[in-house]
């Protein structure tokens, strides 16, 4: 049997959200070998107890270097998880609809931030918990999107210039939240310590967008206990 940890120890930069996808992306990351260093955002979202998942999740996964930064995108709004005057949506997922949980520029802004510490460490790659199956229709969560970040990143830094850019890597962006859920399990995640709620109190709310999407994939997964009313 193949030693994954083995395999090289390249340095790879994982955007560590808090949430199942980013965890289970981190998850993926140290099976092939490489050493993270997690980076958090605050931002200014409703649901800042994502950040002390985050920290959980890096300590139950061994990442000692980890970065929380702050770039205040709530001060000028725009979207329900920036703006606690906006209601959050609870009728479920439109397909025909990007919803008001959509946060300008946020990924962009994520990936530029992971790219300048990714070059200042020498990591070789950065891991992104995106997803384009089950997802609430975010443009910034598509394979196309990705593809053209990373024409940007091979363009804007030194690295690139020299021909070893961080490649920007979505272990998930094909998989259904169901395949998901199965891949955290088999990587060991600690599911339980994950936030995925758009809302920011004591426990999940279940209505929220994020909630339905997660609870439907465990309970379809086999594992409804892990579910918010589990």
């Amino acid at each position: 049997m193949v030693d994954n940890s083995m395999i090289h120890q390249s340095k790879a930069v994982v955007l560590l959200s808090g949430g199942l996808d980013s965890a289970t992306s981190a998850a993926i990351a140290l099976s092939q070998g490489y050493h993270l260093i997690a980076l958090s955002l605050r931002y200014g979202q409703r649901h800042e107890k994502e950040l002390a998942a985050a920290k959980n999740i890096a300590k139950a996964l061994d990442i000692t270097e980890h970065y929380i930064v702050e770039v205040n995108l709530a001060q000028w709004g725009g979207s329900a998880l920036t703006d606690t005057a906006l209601t959050l949506p609870q009728g479920g997922i439109n397909p025909n609809i990007i919803p008001s949980t959509y946060v300008p520029g946020r990924n962009t802004v994520f990936i530029a931030i992971a790219l300048s510490l990714a070059e200042a460490k020498g990591a070789t790659a950065i891991f992104l918990g995106i997803n384009a199956v089950d997802y609430s229709g975010y443009p910034d969560c598509r394979p196309d999107y990705l593809q053209a970040y990373q024409r940007l990143a091979n363009l804007s830094s030194k690295a690139g210039i020299e021909g070893h850019a961080p490649q920007l890597i979505a272990p998930l962006i094909n998989d259904s939240k169901v395949d998901i859920v199965r891949r955290a399990v088999s990587l060991g995640v600690p599911i339980e310590d994950t936030w995925s709620c758009y809302q920011g109190g004591e426990k999940p709310c279940g209505l929220c967008d994020s909630c339905r999407i997660r609870d439907r994939a465990l309970i379809e997964a086999g594992y409804p206990e892990l579910a918010t009313f589990g």
